[in-house]
């Protein structure tokens, strides 16, 4: 009977009457493939491969057997590997450490598969199913009584007792509590960044000193506030501001001088004043010098005015038909009017100056002014204030 291979670790099963003389090397060989799939193995990946196939080989050694199996080799995509044979079932450790940051992705069928991120270490199993084979996540649902971590703990959802982790703890980064959070509370002389409890707060605001010791205030209340002691030594007075030094003055209370009593002085003026006051020259001067051109007037600007004319004679007229007839002419005869009587100008280089000052004489009298008296009550609305100093 032939030997056969079926099983989960692909050793050498003898068939009846098989390997005679030769069992015990078969044997050997069979307890080393155990010990080979109980350990580690490596097997590297074809550069930039897109798909890769690891068959576990029959009955001789094989990295591919291996429980813990580490992919090694540089990518630029993502690789599927598929484990054959695809009825093999079996538990293994499989690490991405390939170089390239790409993913693998880890089948047996055509059922799920696995995909592994670079430097990530996935627990799976082959259910062997054949073409439709499977492989699963191992610790998808993990559940352990105590988990002890050395290190870095990475996980995608964590739950607790049924309930998601988010829930119960907050993260590092920008925590948000609920409830009543409670934390150990620093001394008042803790000056970092440590949490400050409801205890240091209060403390620390108990101790404060935000006055100083002698400190004036005012406050509008009739008894000074805890640690403030009232003063009495200004009483009915006043509040002036100043920008220098300070101090205290004046007599009259503040009461008398602008409470319901208070007064103030007014009146009216009446009648008319007199003045004999008068001006007078002084030793006021003025001086102009420069003169007038003269202006030779067209005949419209001239006066209108006539012309008698003198030397009138007698004669004949010689005009006459037949001889020459006397003529008799009147010696102061009139010539026709001339004249416009228009506006002319004169030009002129004139200037001058004024100086001194002219003087007054007299007085101004009160006549019969007067001046009526009267008073207006003042009452002043006021808040009370009181001064203390701290103690």
């Amino acid at each position: 009977m032939a030997s056969t291979f079926v099983n989960n670790l692909r050793l050498t099963e003898l068939g009846t009457g098989d390997g005679s003389g030769t069992w015990g090397n078969t044997t050997n060989t069979n307890l080393e493939l155990i010990g080979e799939a109980l350990g580690f193995g490596t097997e590297a990946i074809t550069t930039n491969a897109d798909t890769h196939t690891t068959t576990v080989a029959d009955g001789s050694s094989d990295a591919g057997r291996a429980m813990y199996l580490k992919y090694t080799g540089t990518l630029d995509s993502a690789c599927t590997i598929t484990i054959a044979p695809n009825d093999m079932k079996r538990m293994q450790f499989i690490e991405n450490g390939t170089s390239g940051s790409q993913n693998i992705i880890i089948s047996q069928g055509s059922g799920a598969n696995i995909t592994i991120t670079p430097g990530d270490t996935k627990a799976v199993y082959l259910d062997g199913a054949g073409s439709g084979a499977a492989v699963v996540d191992a610790f998808a649902s993990l559940s352990v009584v105590d988990l002890d971590v050395d290190g870095t703990l990475e996980a995608d959802a964590i739950t607790i007792n049924g309930t998601a982790i988010g829930s119960i703890y907050s993260t590092l980064a920008n925590p948000t509590f609920t409830g009543a959070p409670l934390a150990p509370t620093a001394g008042a002389s803790v000056n970092n960044t440590q949490l400050a409890t409801t205890a240091y707060v209060t403390t620390a605001i108990g101790n404060a000193d935000a006055f100083p010791q002698g400190t004036s205030m005012l406050f509008q209340q009739t008894s000074a506030p805890t640690g403030w002691t009232k003063q009495t030594t200004h009483n009915d007075k006043s509040l002036r501001l100043v920008s220098g030094t300070v101090g205290t003055g004046g007599s009259v209370a503040f009461s008398t001088a602008l409470g319901a009593g208070a007064t103030v002085a007014g009146g009216s003026v009446s009648g008319n004043p007199t003045t004999n006051i008068a001006a007078t020259a002084g030793n006021l001067a003025v001086s102009v010098s420069g003169n007038i051109a003269n202006t030779t007037l067209s005949i419209s600007q001239i006066p209108s005015h006539t012309h008698t004319q003198n030397g009138g004679h007698t004669g004949t007229n010689n005009n006459t038909a037949g001889g020459h007839l006397p003529y008799y002419g009147n010696p102061n005869s009139l010539v026709s009017y001339t004249g416009g009587g228009g506006a002319h100008n004169h030009g002129h280089n004139l200037s001058g100056s004024v100086s001194g000052a002219p003087g007054t004489t007299g007085n101004i009298t009160a006549g019969n002014l007067a001046v009526g008296a009267s008073t207006a009550a003042i009452n002043v609305s006021y808040v009370d204030f009181i001064i203390a100093n701290k103690d």
